[in-house]
């Protein structure tokens, strides 16, 4: 599994290539900053409104004797100040919902993209490339990373726009009403600022840890759910159950750790917002008892609110910091998926016709890491000609299934050159040469859905008879005919209600609707009792002659009537010969053949 190392991608090159998965949000994400703008200069005229009204209050308390004139006065004074603040604070209020909106569906669009994005870029990746990320890494990536990415973006767009103009404003306007008061704020805003910096970097790491516990705990979930038969079987429930705990907890643990430091803030929020309160009740109210006109009890009411205004601005912004800081190993790890490049791409000019379905590999080489320490596949030299069927035996990790897989290039040879129809592999384009080379592999996967849906992923344009031959060859019709429902019958996710051995037929009839000039069977009828195997391999020799067949298997009775046998050993061609060639030549095939078969004495 890939895993993120810091600094290792430079940051603007992250942000640049996430936020160009806007597209047609953009305008949203512009627009709303304007909005926020127009809150921001509607929230600053309010305090300034108040302190008129204050300052006109406090000149008729200053009568000596409150008379009906001087109450009305007042009255109408609140009145006419009350009717300018109505209009701010609705102002205020439909500005605030309108940003709010925009910014939502800018957010929630660029995710919506973001997880479209990431979906294709790795539908495009080569085996190579799948193999760089673990499964539950990548659905994490596109589930939470997005996640955080999206709600780091609501914040830019809502809050990074909003403080440091209210924070401007509101300084600029302080400044202009009271210079002698307005030092106040240099050491508090520094004070704050700093604390907060502080408290985000030592937050920071525990984050980049939590990620990659993340992608550990849901590719523990995955692999105890897929293999919940076996956890049943082997009782291990209460191991399973006490490891996931553990795991579990280890996250909770890191974001309580980070929450903890986090909490920081708003005992260094209130003590910044207290100091500041008393600092401006003190100096401001000694000036004015000391009859400093320029400092009205109305002036003294705006600059606090002005530098509430300031230190609450300061603090959202810090919570932006935060959630950027969160979302920074979160977009890195999306700019991961999004900027790996498949491995295995079309030539300038790919040939779209596959001639035949022969096959040659010359002088051959592959390891599945360009730095690994030796071949999986070492100088093979092979030719198939077309309509062969060609058995491949031979032990765990002996390299069958690569041998196979740069056929229909799920990966590319490293060294020497792989064949199909006498034309090199690379030179094709990459769907006209799987179209060709049907591969059933050995996980068989079935997705949910109707039987007849699940066989039309090899061809969606097949008609019911295309279908119901192709099931016929793989001899899943007779079972298919047993439903009630027959080829419309459901089949659950994983295909967990169909058996091992109705699997693998359906997915060979899938593979066969391909009409392929290269059938390759990964130890595909294992499950599959050996009447049924046979039956498979007798129809396969009647109705399909023309086309190449390759079948690994380890039962010798699944290859011993095919053309040709190969035996592989350690990533080598062992020997290569008919099944009475290789019985009386090879020690290899031999032994397998005595071990499964029983019989001894063979001179």
């Amino acid at each position: 599994m890939i895993k993120t190392k810091k600094h290792s991608i430079g940051y603007f090159s992250v942000v640049k290539r996430i936020v160009s998965s806007f597209r047609e949000y953009k305008k949203y994400a512009i627009i709303a900053p304007i909005f926020v703008g127009l809150e921001v200069v509607f929230e600053c005229f309010i305090p300034f409104v108040i302190k008129w009204l204050i300052d006109d209050l406090e000149k008729l308390g200053l009568e000596e004797v409150l008379t009906d004139s001087i109450a009305q006065a007042a009255m109408d004074s609140i009145i006419k100040y009350s009717l300018i603040l109505l209009p701010l604070a609705i102002g205020a209020m439909i500005c605030g919902l309108i940003s709010a909106r925009l910014a939502s569906v800018a957010s929630l669009g660029l995710s919506k993209n973001l997880r479209h994005d990431m979906y294709v870029s790795i539908q495009n990746f080569s085996f190579e490339n799948i193999d760089k990320f673990a499964t539950a890494g990548l659905v994490t990536r596109i589930t939470t990373d997005v996640f955080y990415t999206q709600m780091a973006v609501m914040s830019v767009i809502r809050i990074a726009t909003r403080a440091p103009l209210m924070i401007l404003a509101s300084l600029i306007i302080s400044i202009v009403l009271a210079p002698s008061l307005s030092w106040i704020f240099l050491p508090l805003i520094p004070l704050l600022g700093i604390g907060l910096v502080l408290i985000i970097k030592k937050a920071s790491p525990i984050f980049e840890k939590v990620f990659d516990e993340y992608d550990e705990l849901n590719d523990r979930i995955e692999e105890n759910i897929k293999g919940i038969r076996v956890v049943k079987s082997y009782v291990r429930s209460d191991f399973e159950k006490s490891l996931f705990k553990k795991r579990a907890g280890s996250v909770a643990d890191n974001f309580v750790r980070a929450d903890k430091i986090f909490a920081l803030s708003s005992p260094l929020m209130q003590f910044s917002v207290y100091a500041l309160v008393s600092f401006l009740l003190y100096f401001g109210g000694t000036s004015i008892l000391n009859g400093n006109t320029t400092i009205t009890t109305g002036t003294l009411n705006s600059i606090a609110l002005y530098g509430i205004q300031t230190l609450m601005n300061l603090m959202m912004l810090s919570m932006v910091l935060i959630n950027i800081t969160m979302s920074n190993t979160s977009m890195r790890r999306i700019y991961e998926v999004l900027k790996e490049k498949p491995t295995i791409t079309n030539c300038s000019n790919p040939i779209y016709v596959v001639n035949d379905g022969s096959v040659e590999f010359k002088n051959v080489s592959f390891k599945y890491k360009k730095d690994a320490d030796r071949f999986a596949l070492d100088n093979v030299n092979l030719k198939i000609n077309s309509g062969e069927t060609i058995g491949i035996i031979g032990g765990t990790g002996s390299a069958k299934t690569t041998l196979v897989s740069l056929i229909s290039r799920l990966y590319d040879a490293s060294e020497g050159e792989v064949l199909v129809g006498g034309v090199n592999v690379k030179d094709y384009d990459l769907v006209t040469l799987r179209d060709k080379v049907s591969v059933v592999l050995q996980k068989n996967v079935l997705f949910s859905g109707t039987i007849k849906d699940n066989l039309k992923w090899g061809n969606d344009q097949a008609s019911d008879e295309e279908v119901k031959r192709a099931a016929s060859l793989a001899c899943a019709d007779e079972f298919i005919s047993s439903f009630k429902d027959g080829y419309n019958h459901m089949i659950e996710q994983g295909g967990t209600n169909v058996s091992g051995g109705q699997k693998q037929r359906l997915c060979i009839a899938r593979a066969l609707l391909k009409n392929p000039k290269i059938l390759i069977l990964d130890d595909s009828t294992s499950a599959v009792d050996t009447k049924t195997d046979a039956r498979i391999r007798k129809s396969f020799k009647e109705y399909i002659p023309e086309v190449t067949k390759f079948i690994i298997a380890q039962r010798v009775a699944s290859i011993e009537d095919a053309d040709r046998i190969i035996v592989m050993n350690d990533g080598h061609i062992d020997d290569i010969g008919t099944h009475q060639y290789l019985l009386e030549n090879n020690r290899i095939y031999r032994e397998c053949y005595i071990s499964q078969t029983k019989k001894g004495g063979l001179e």
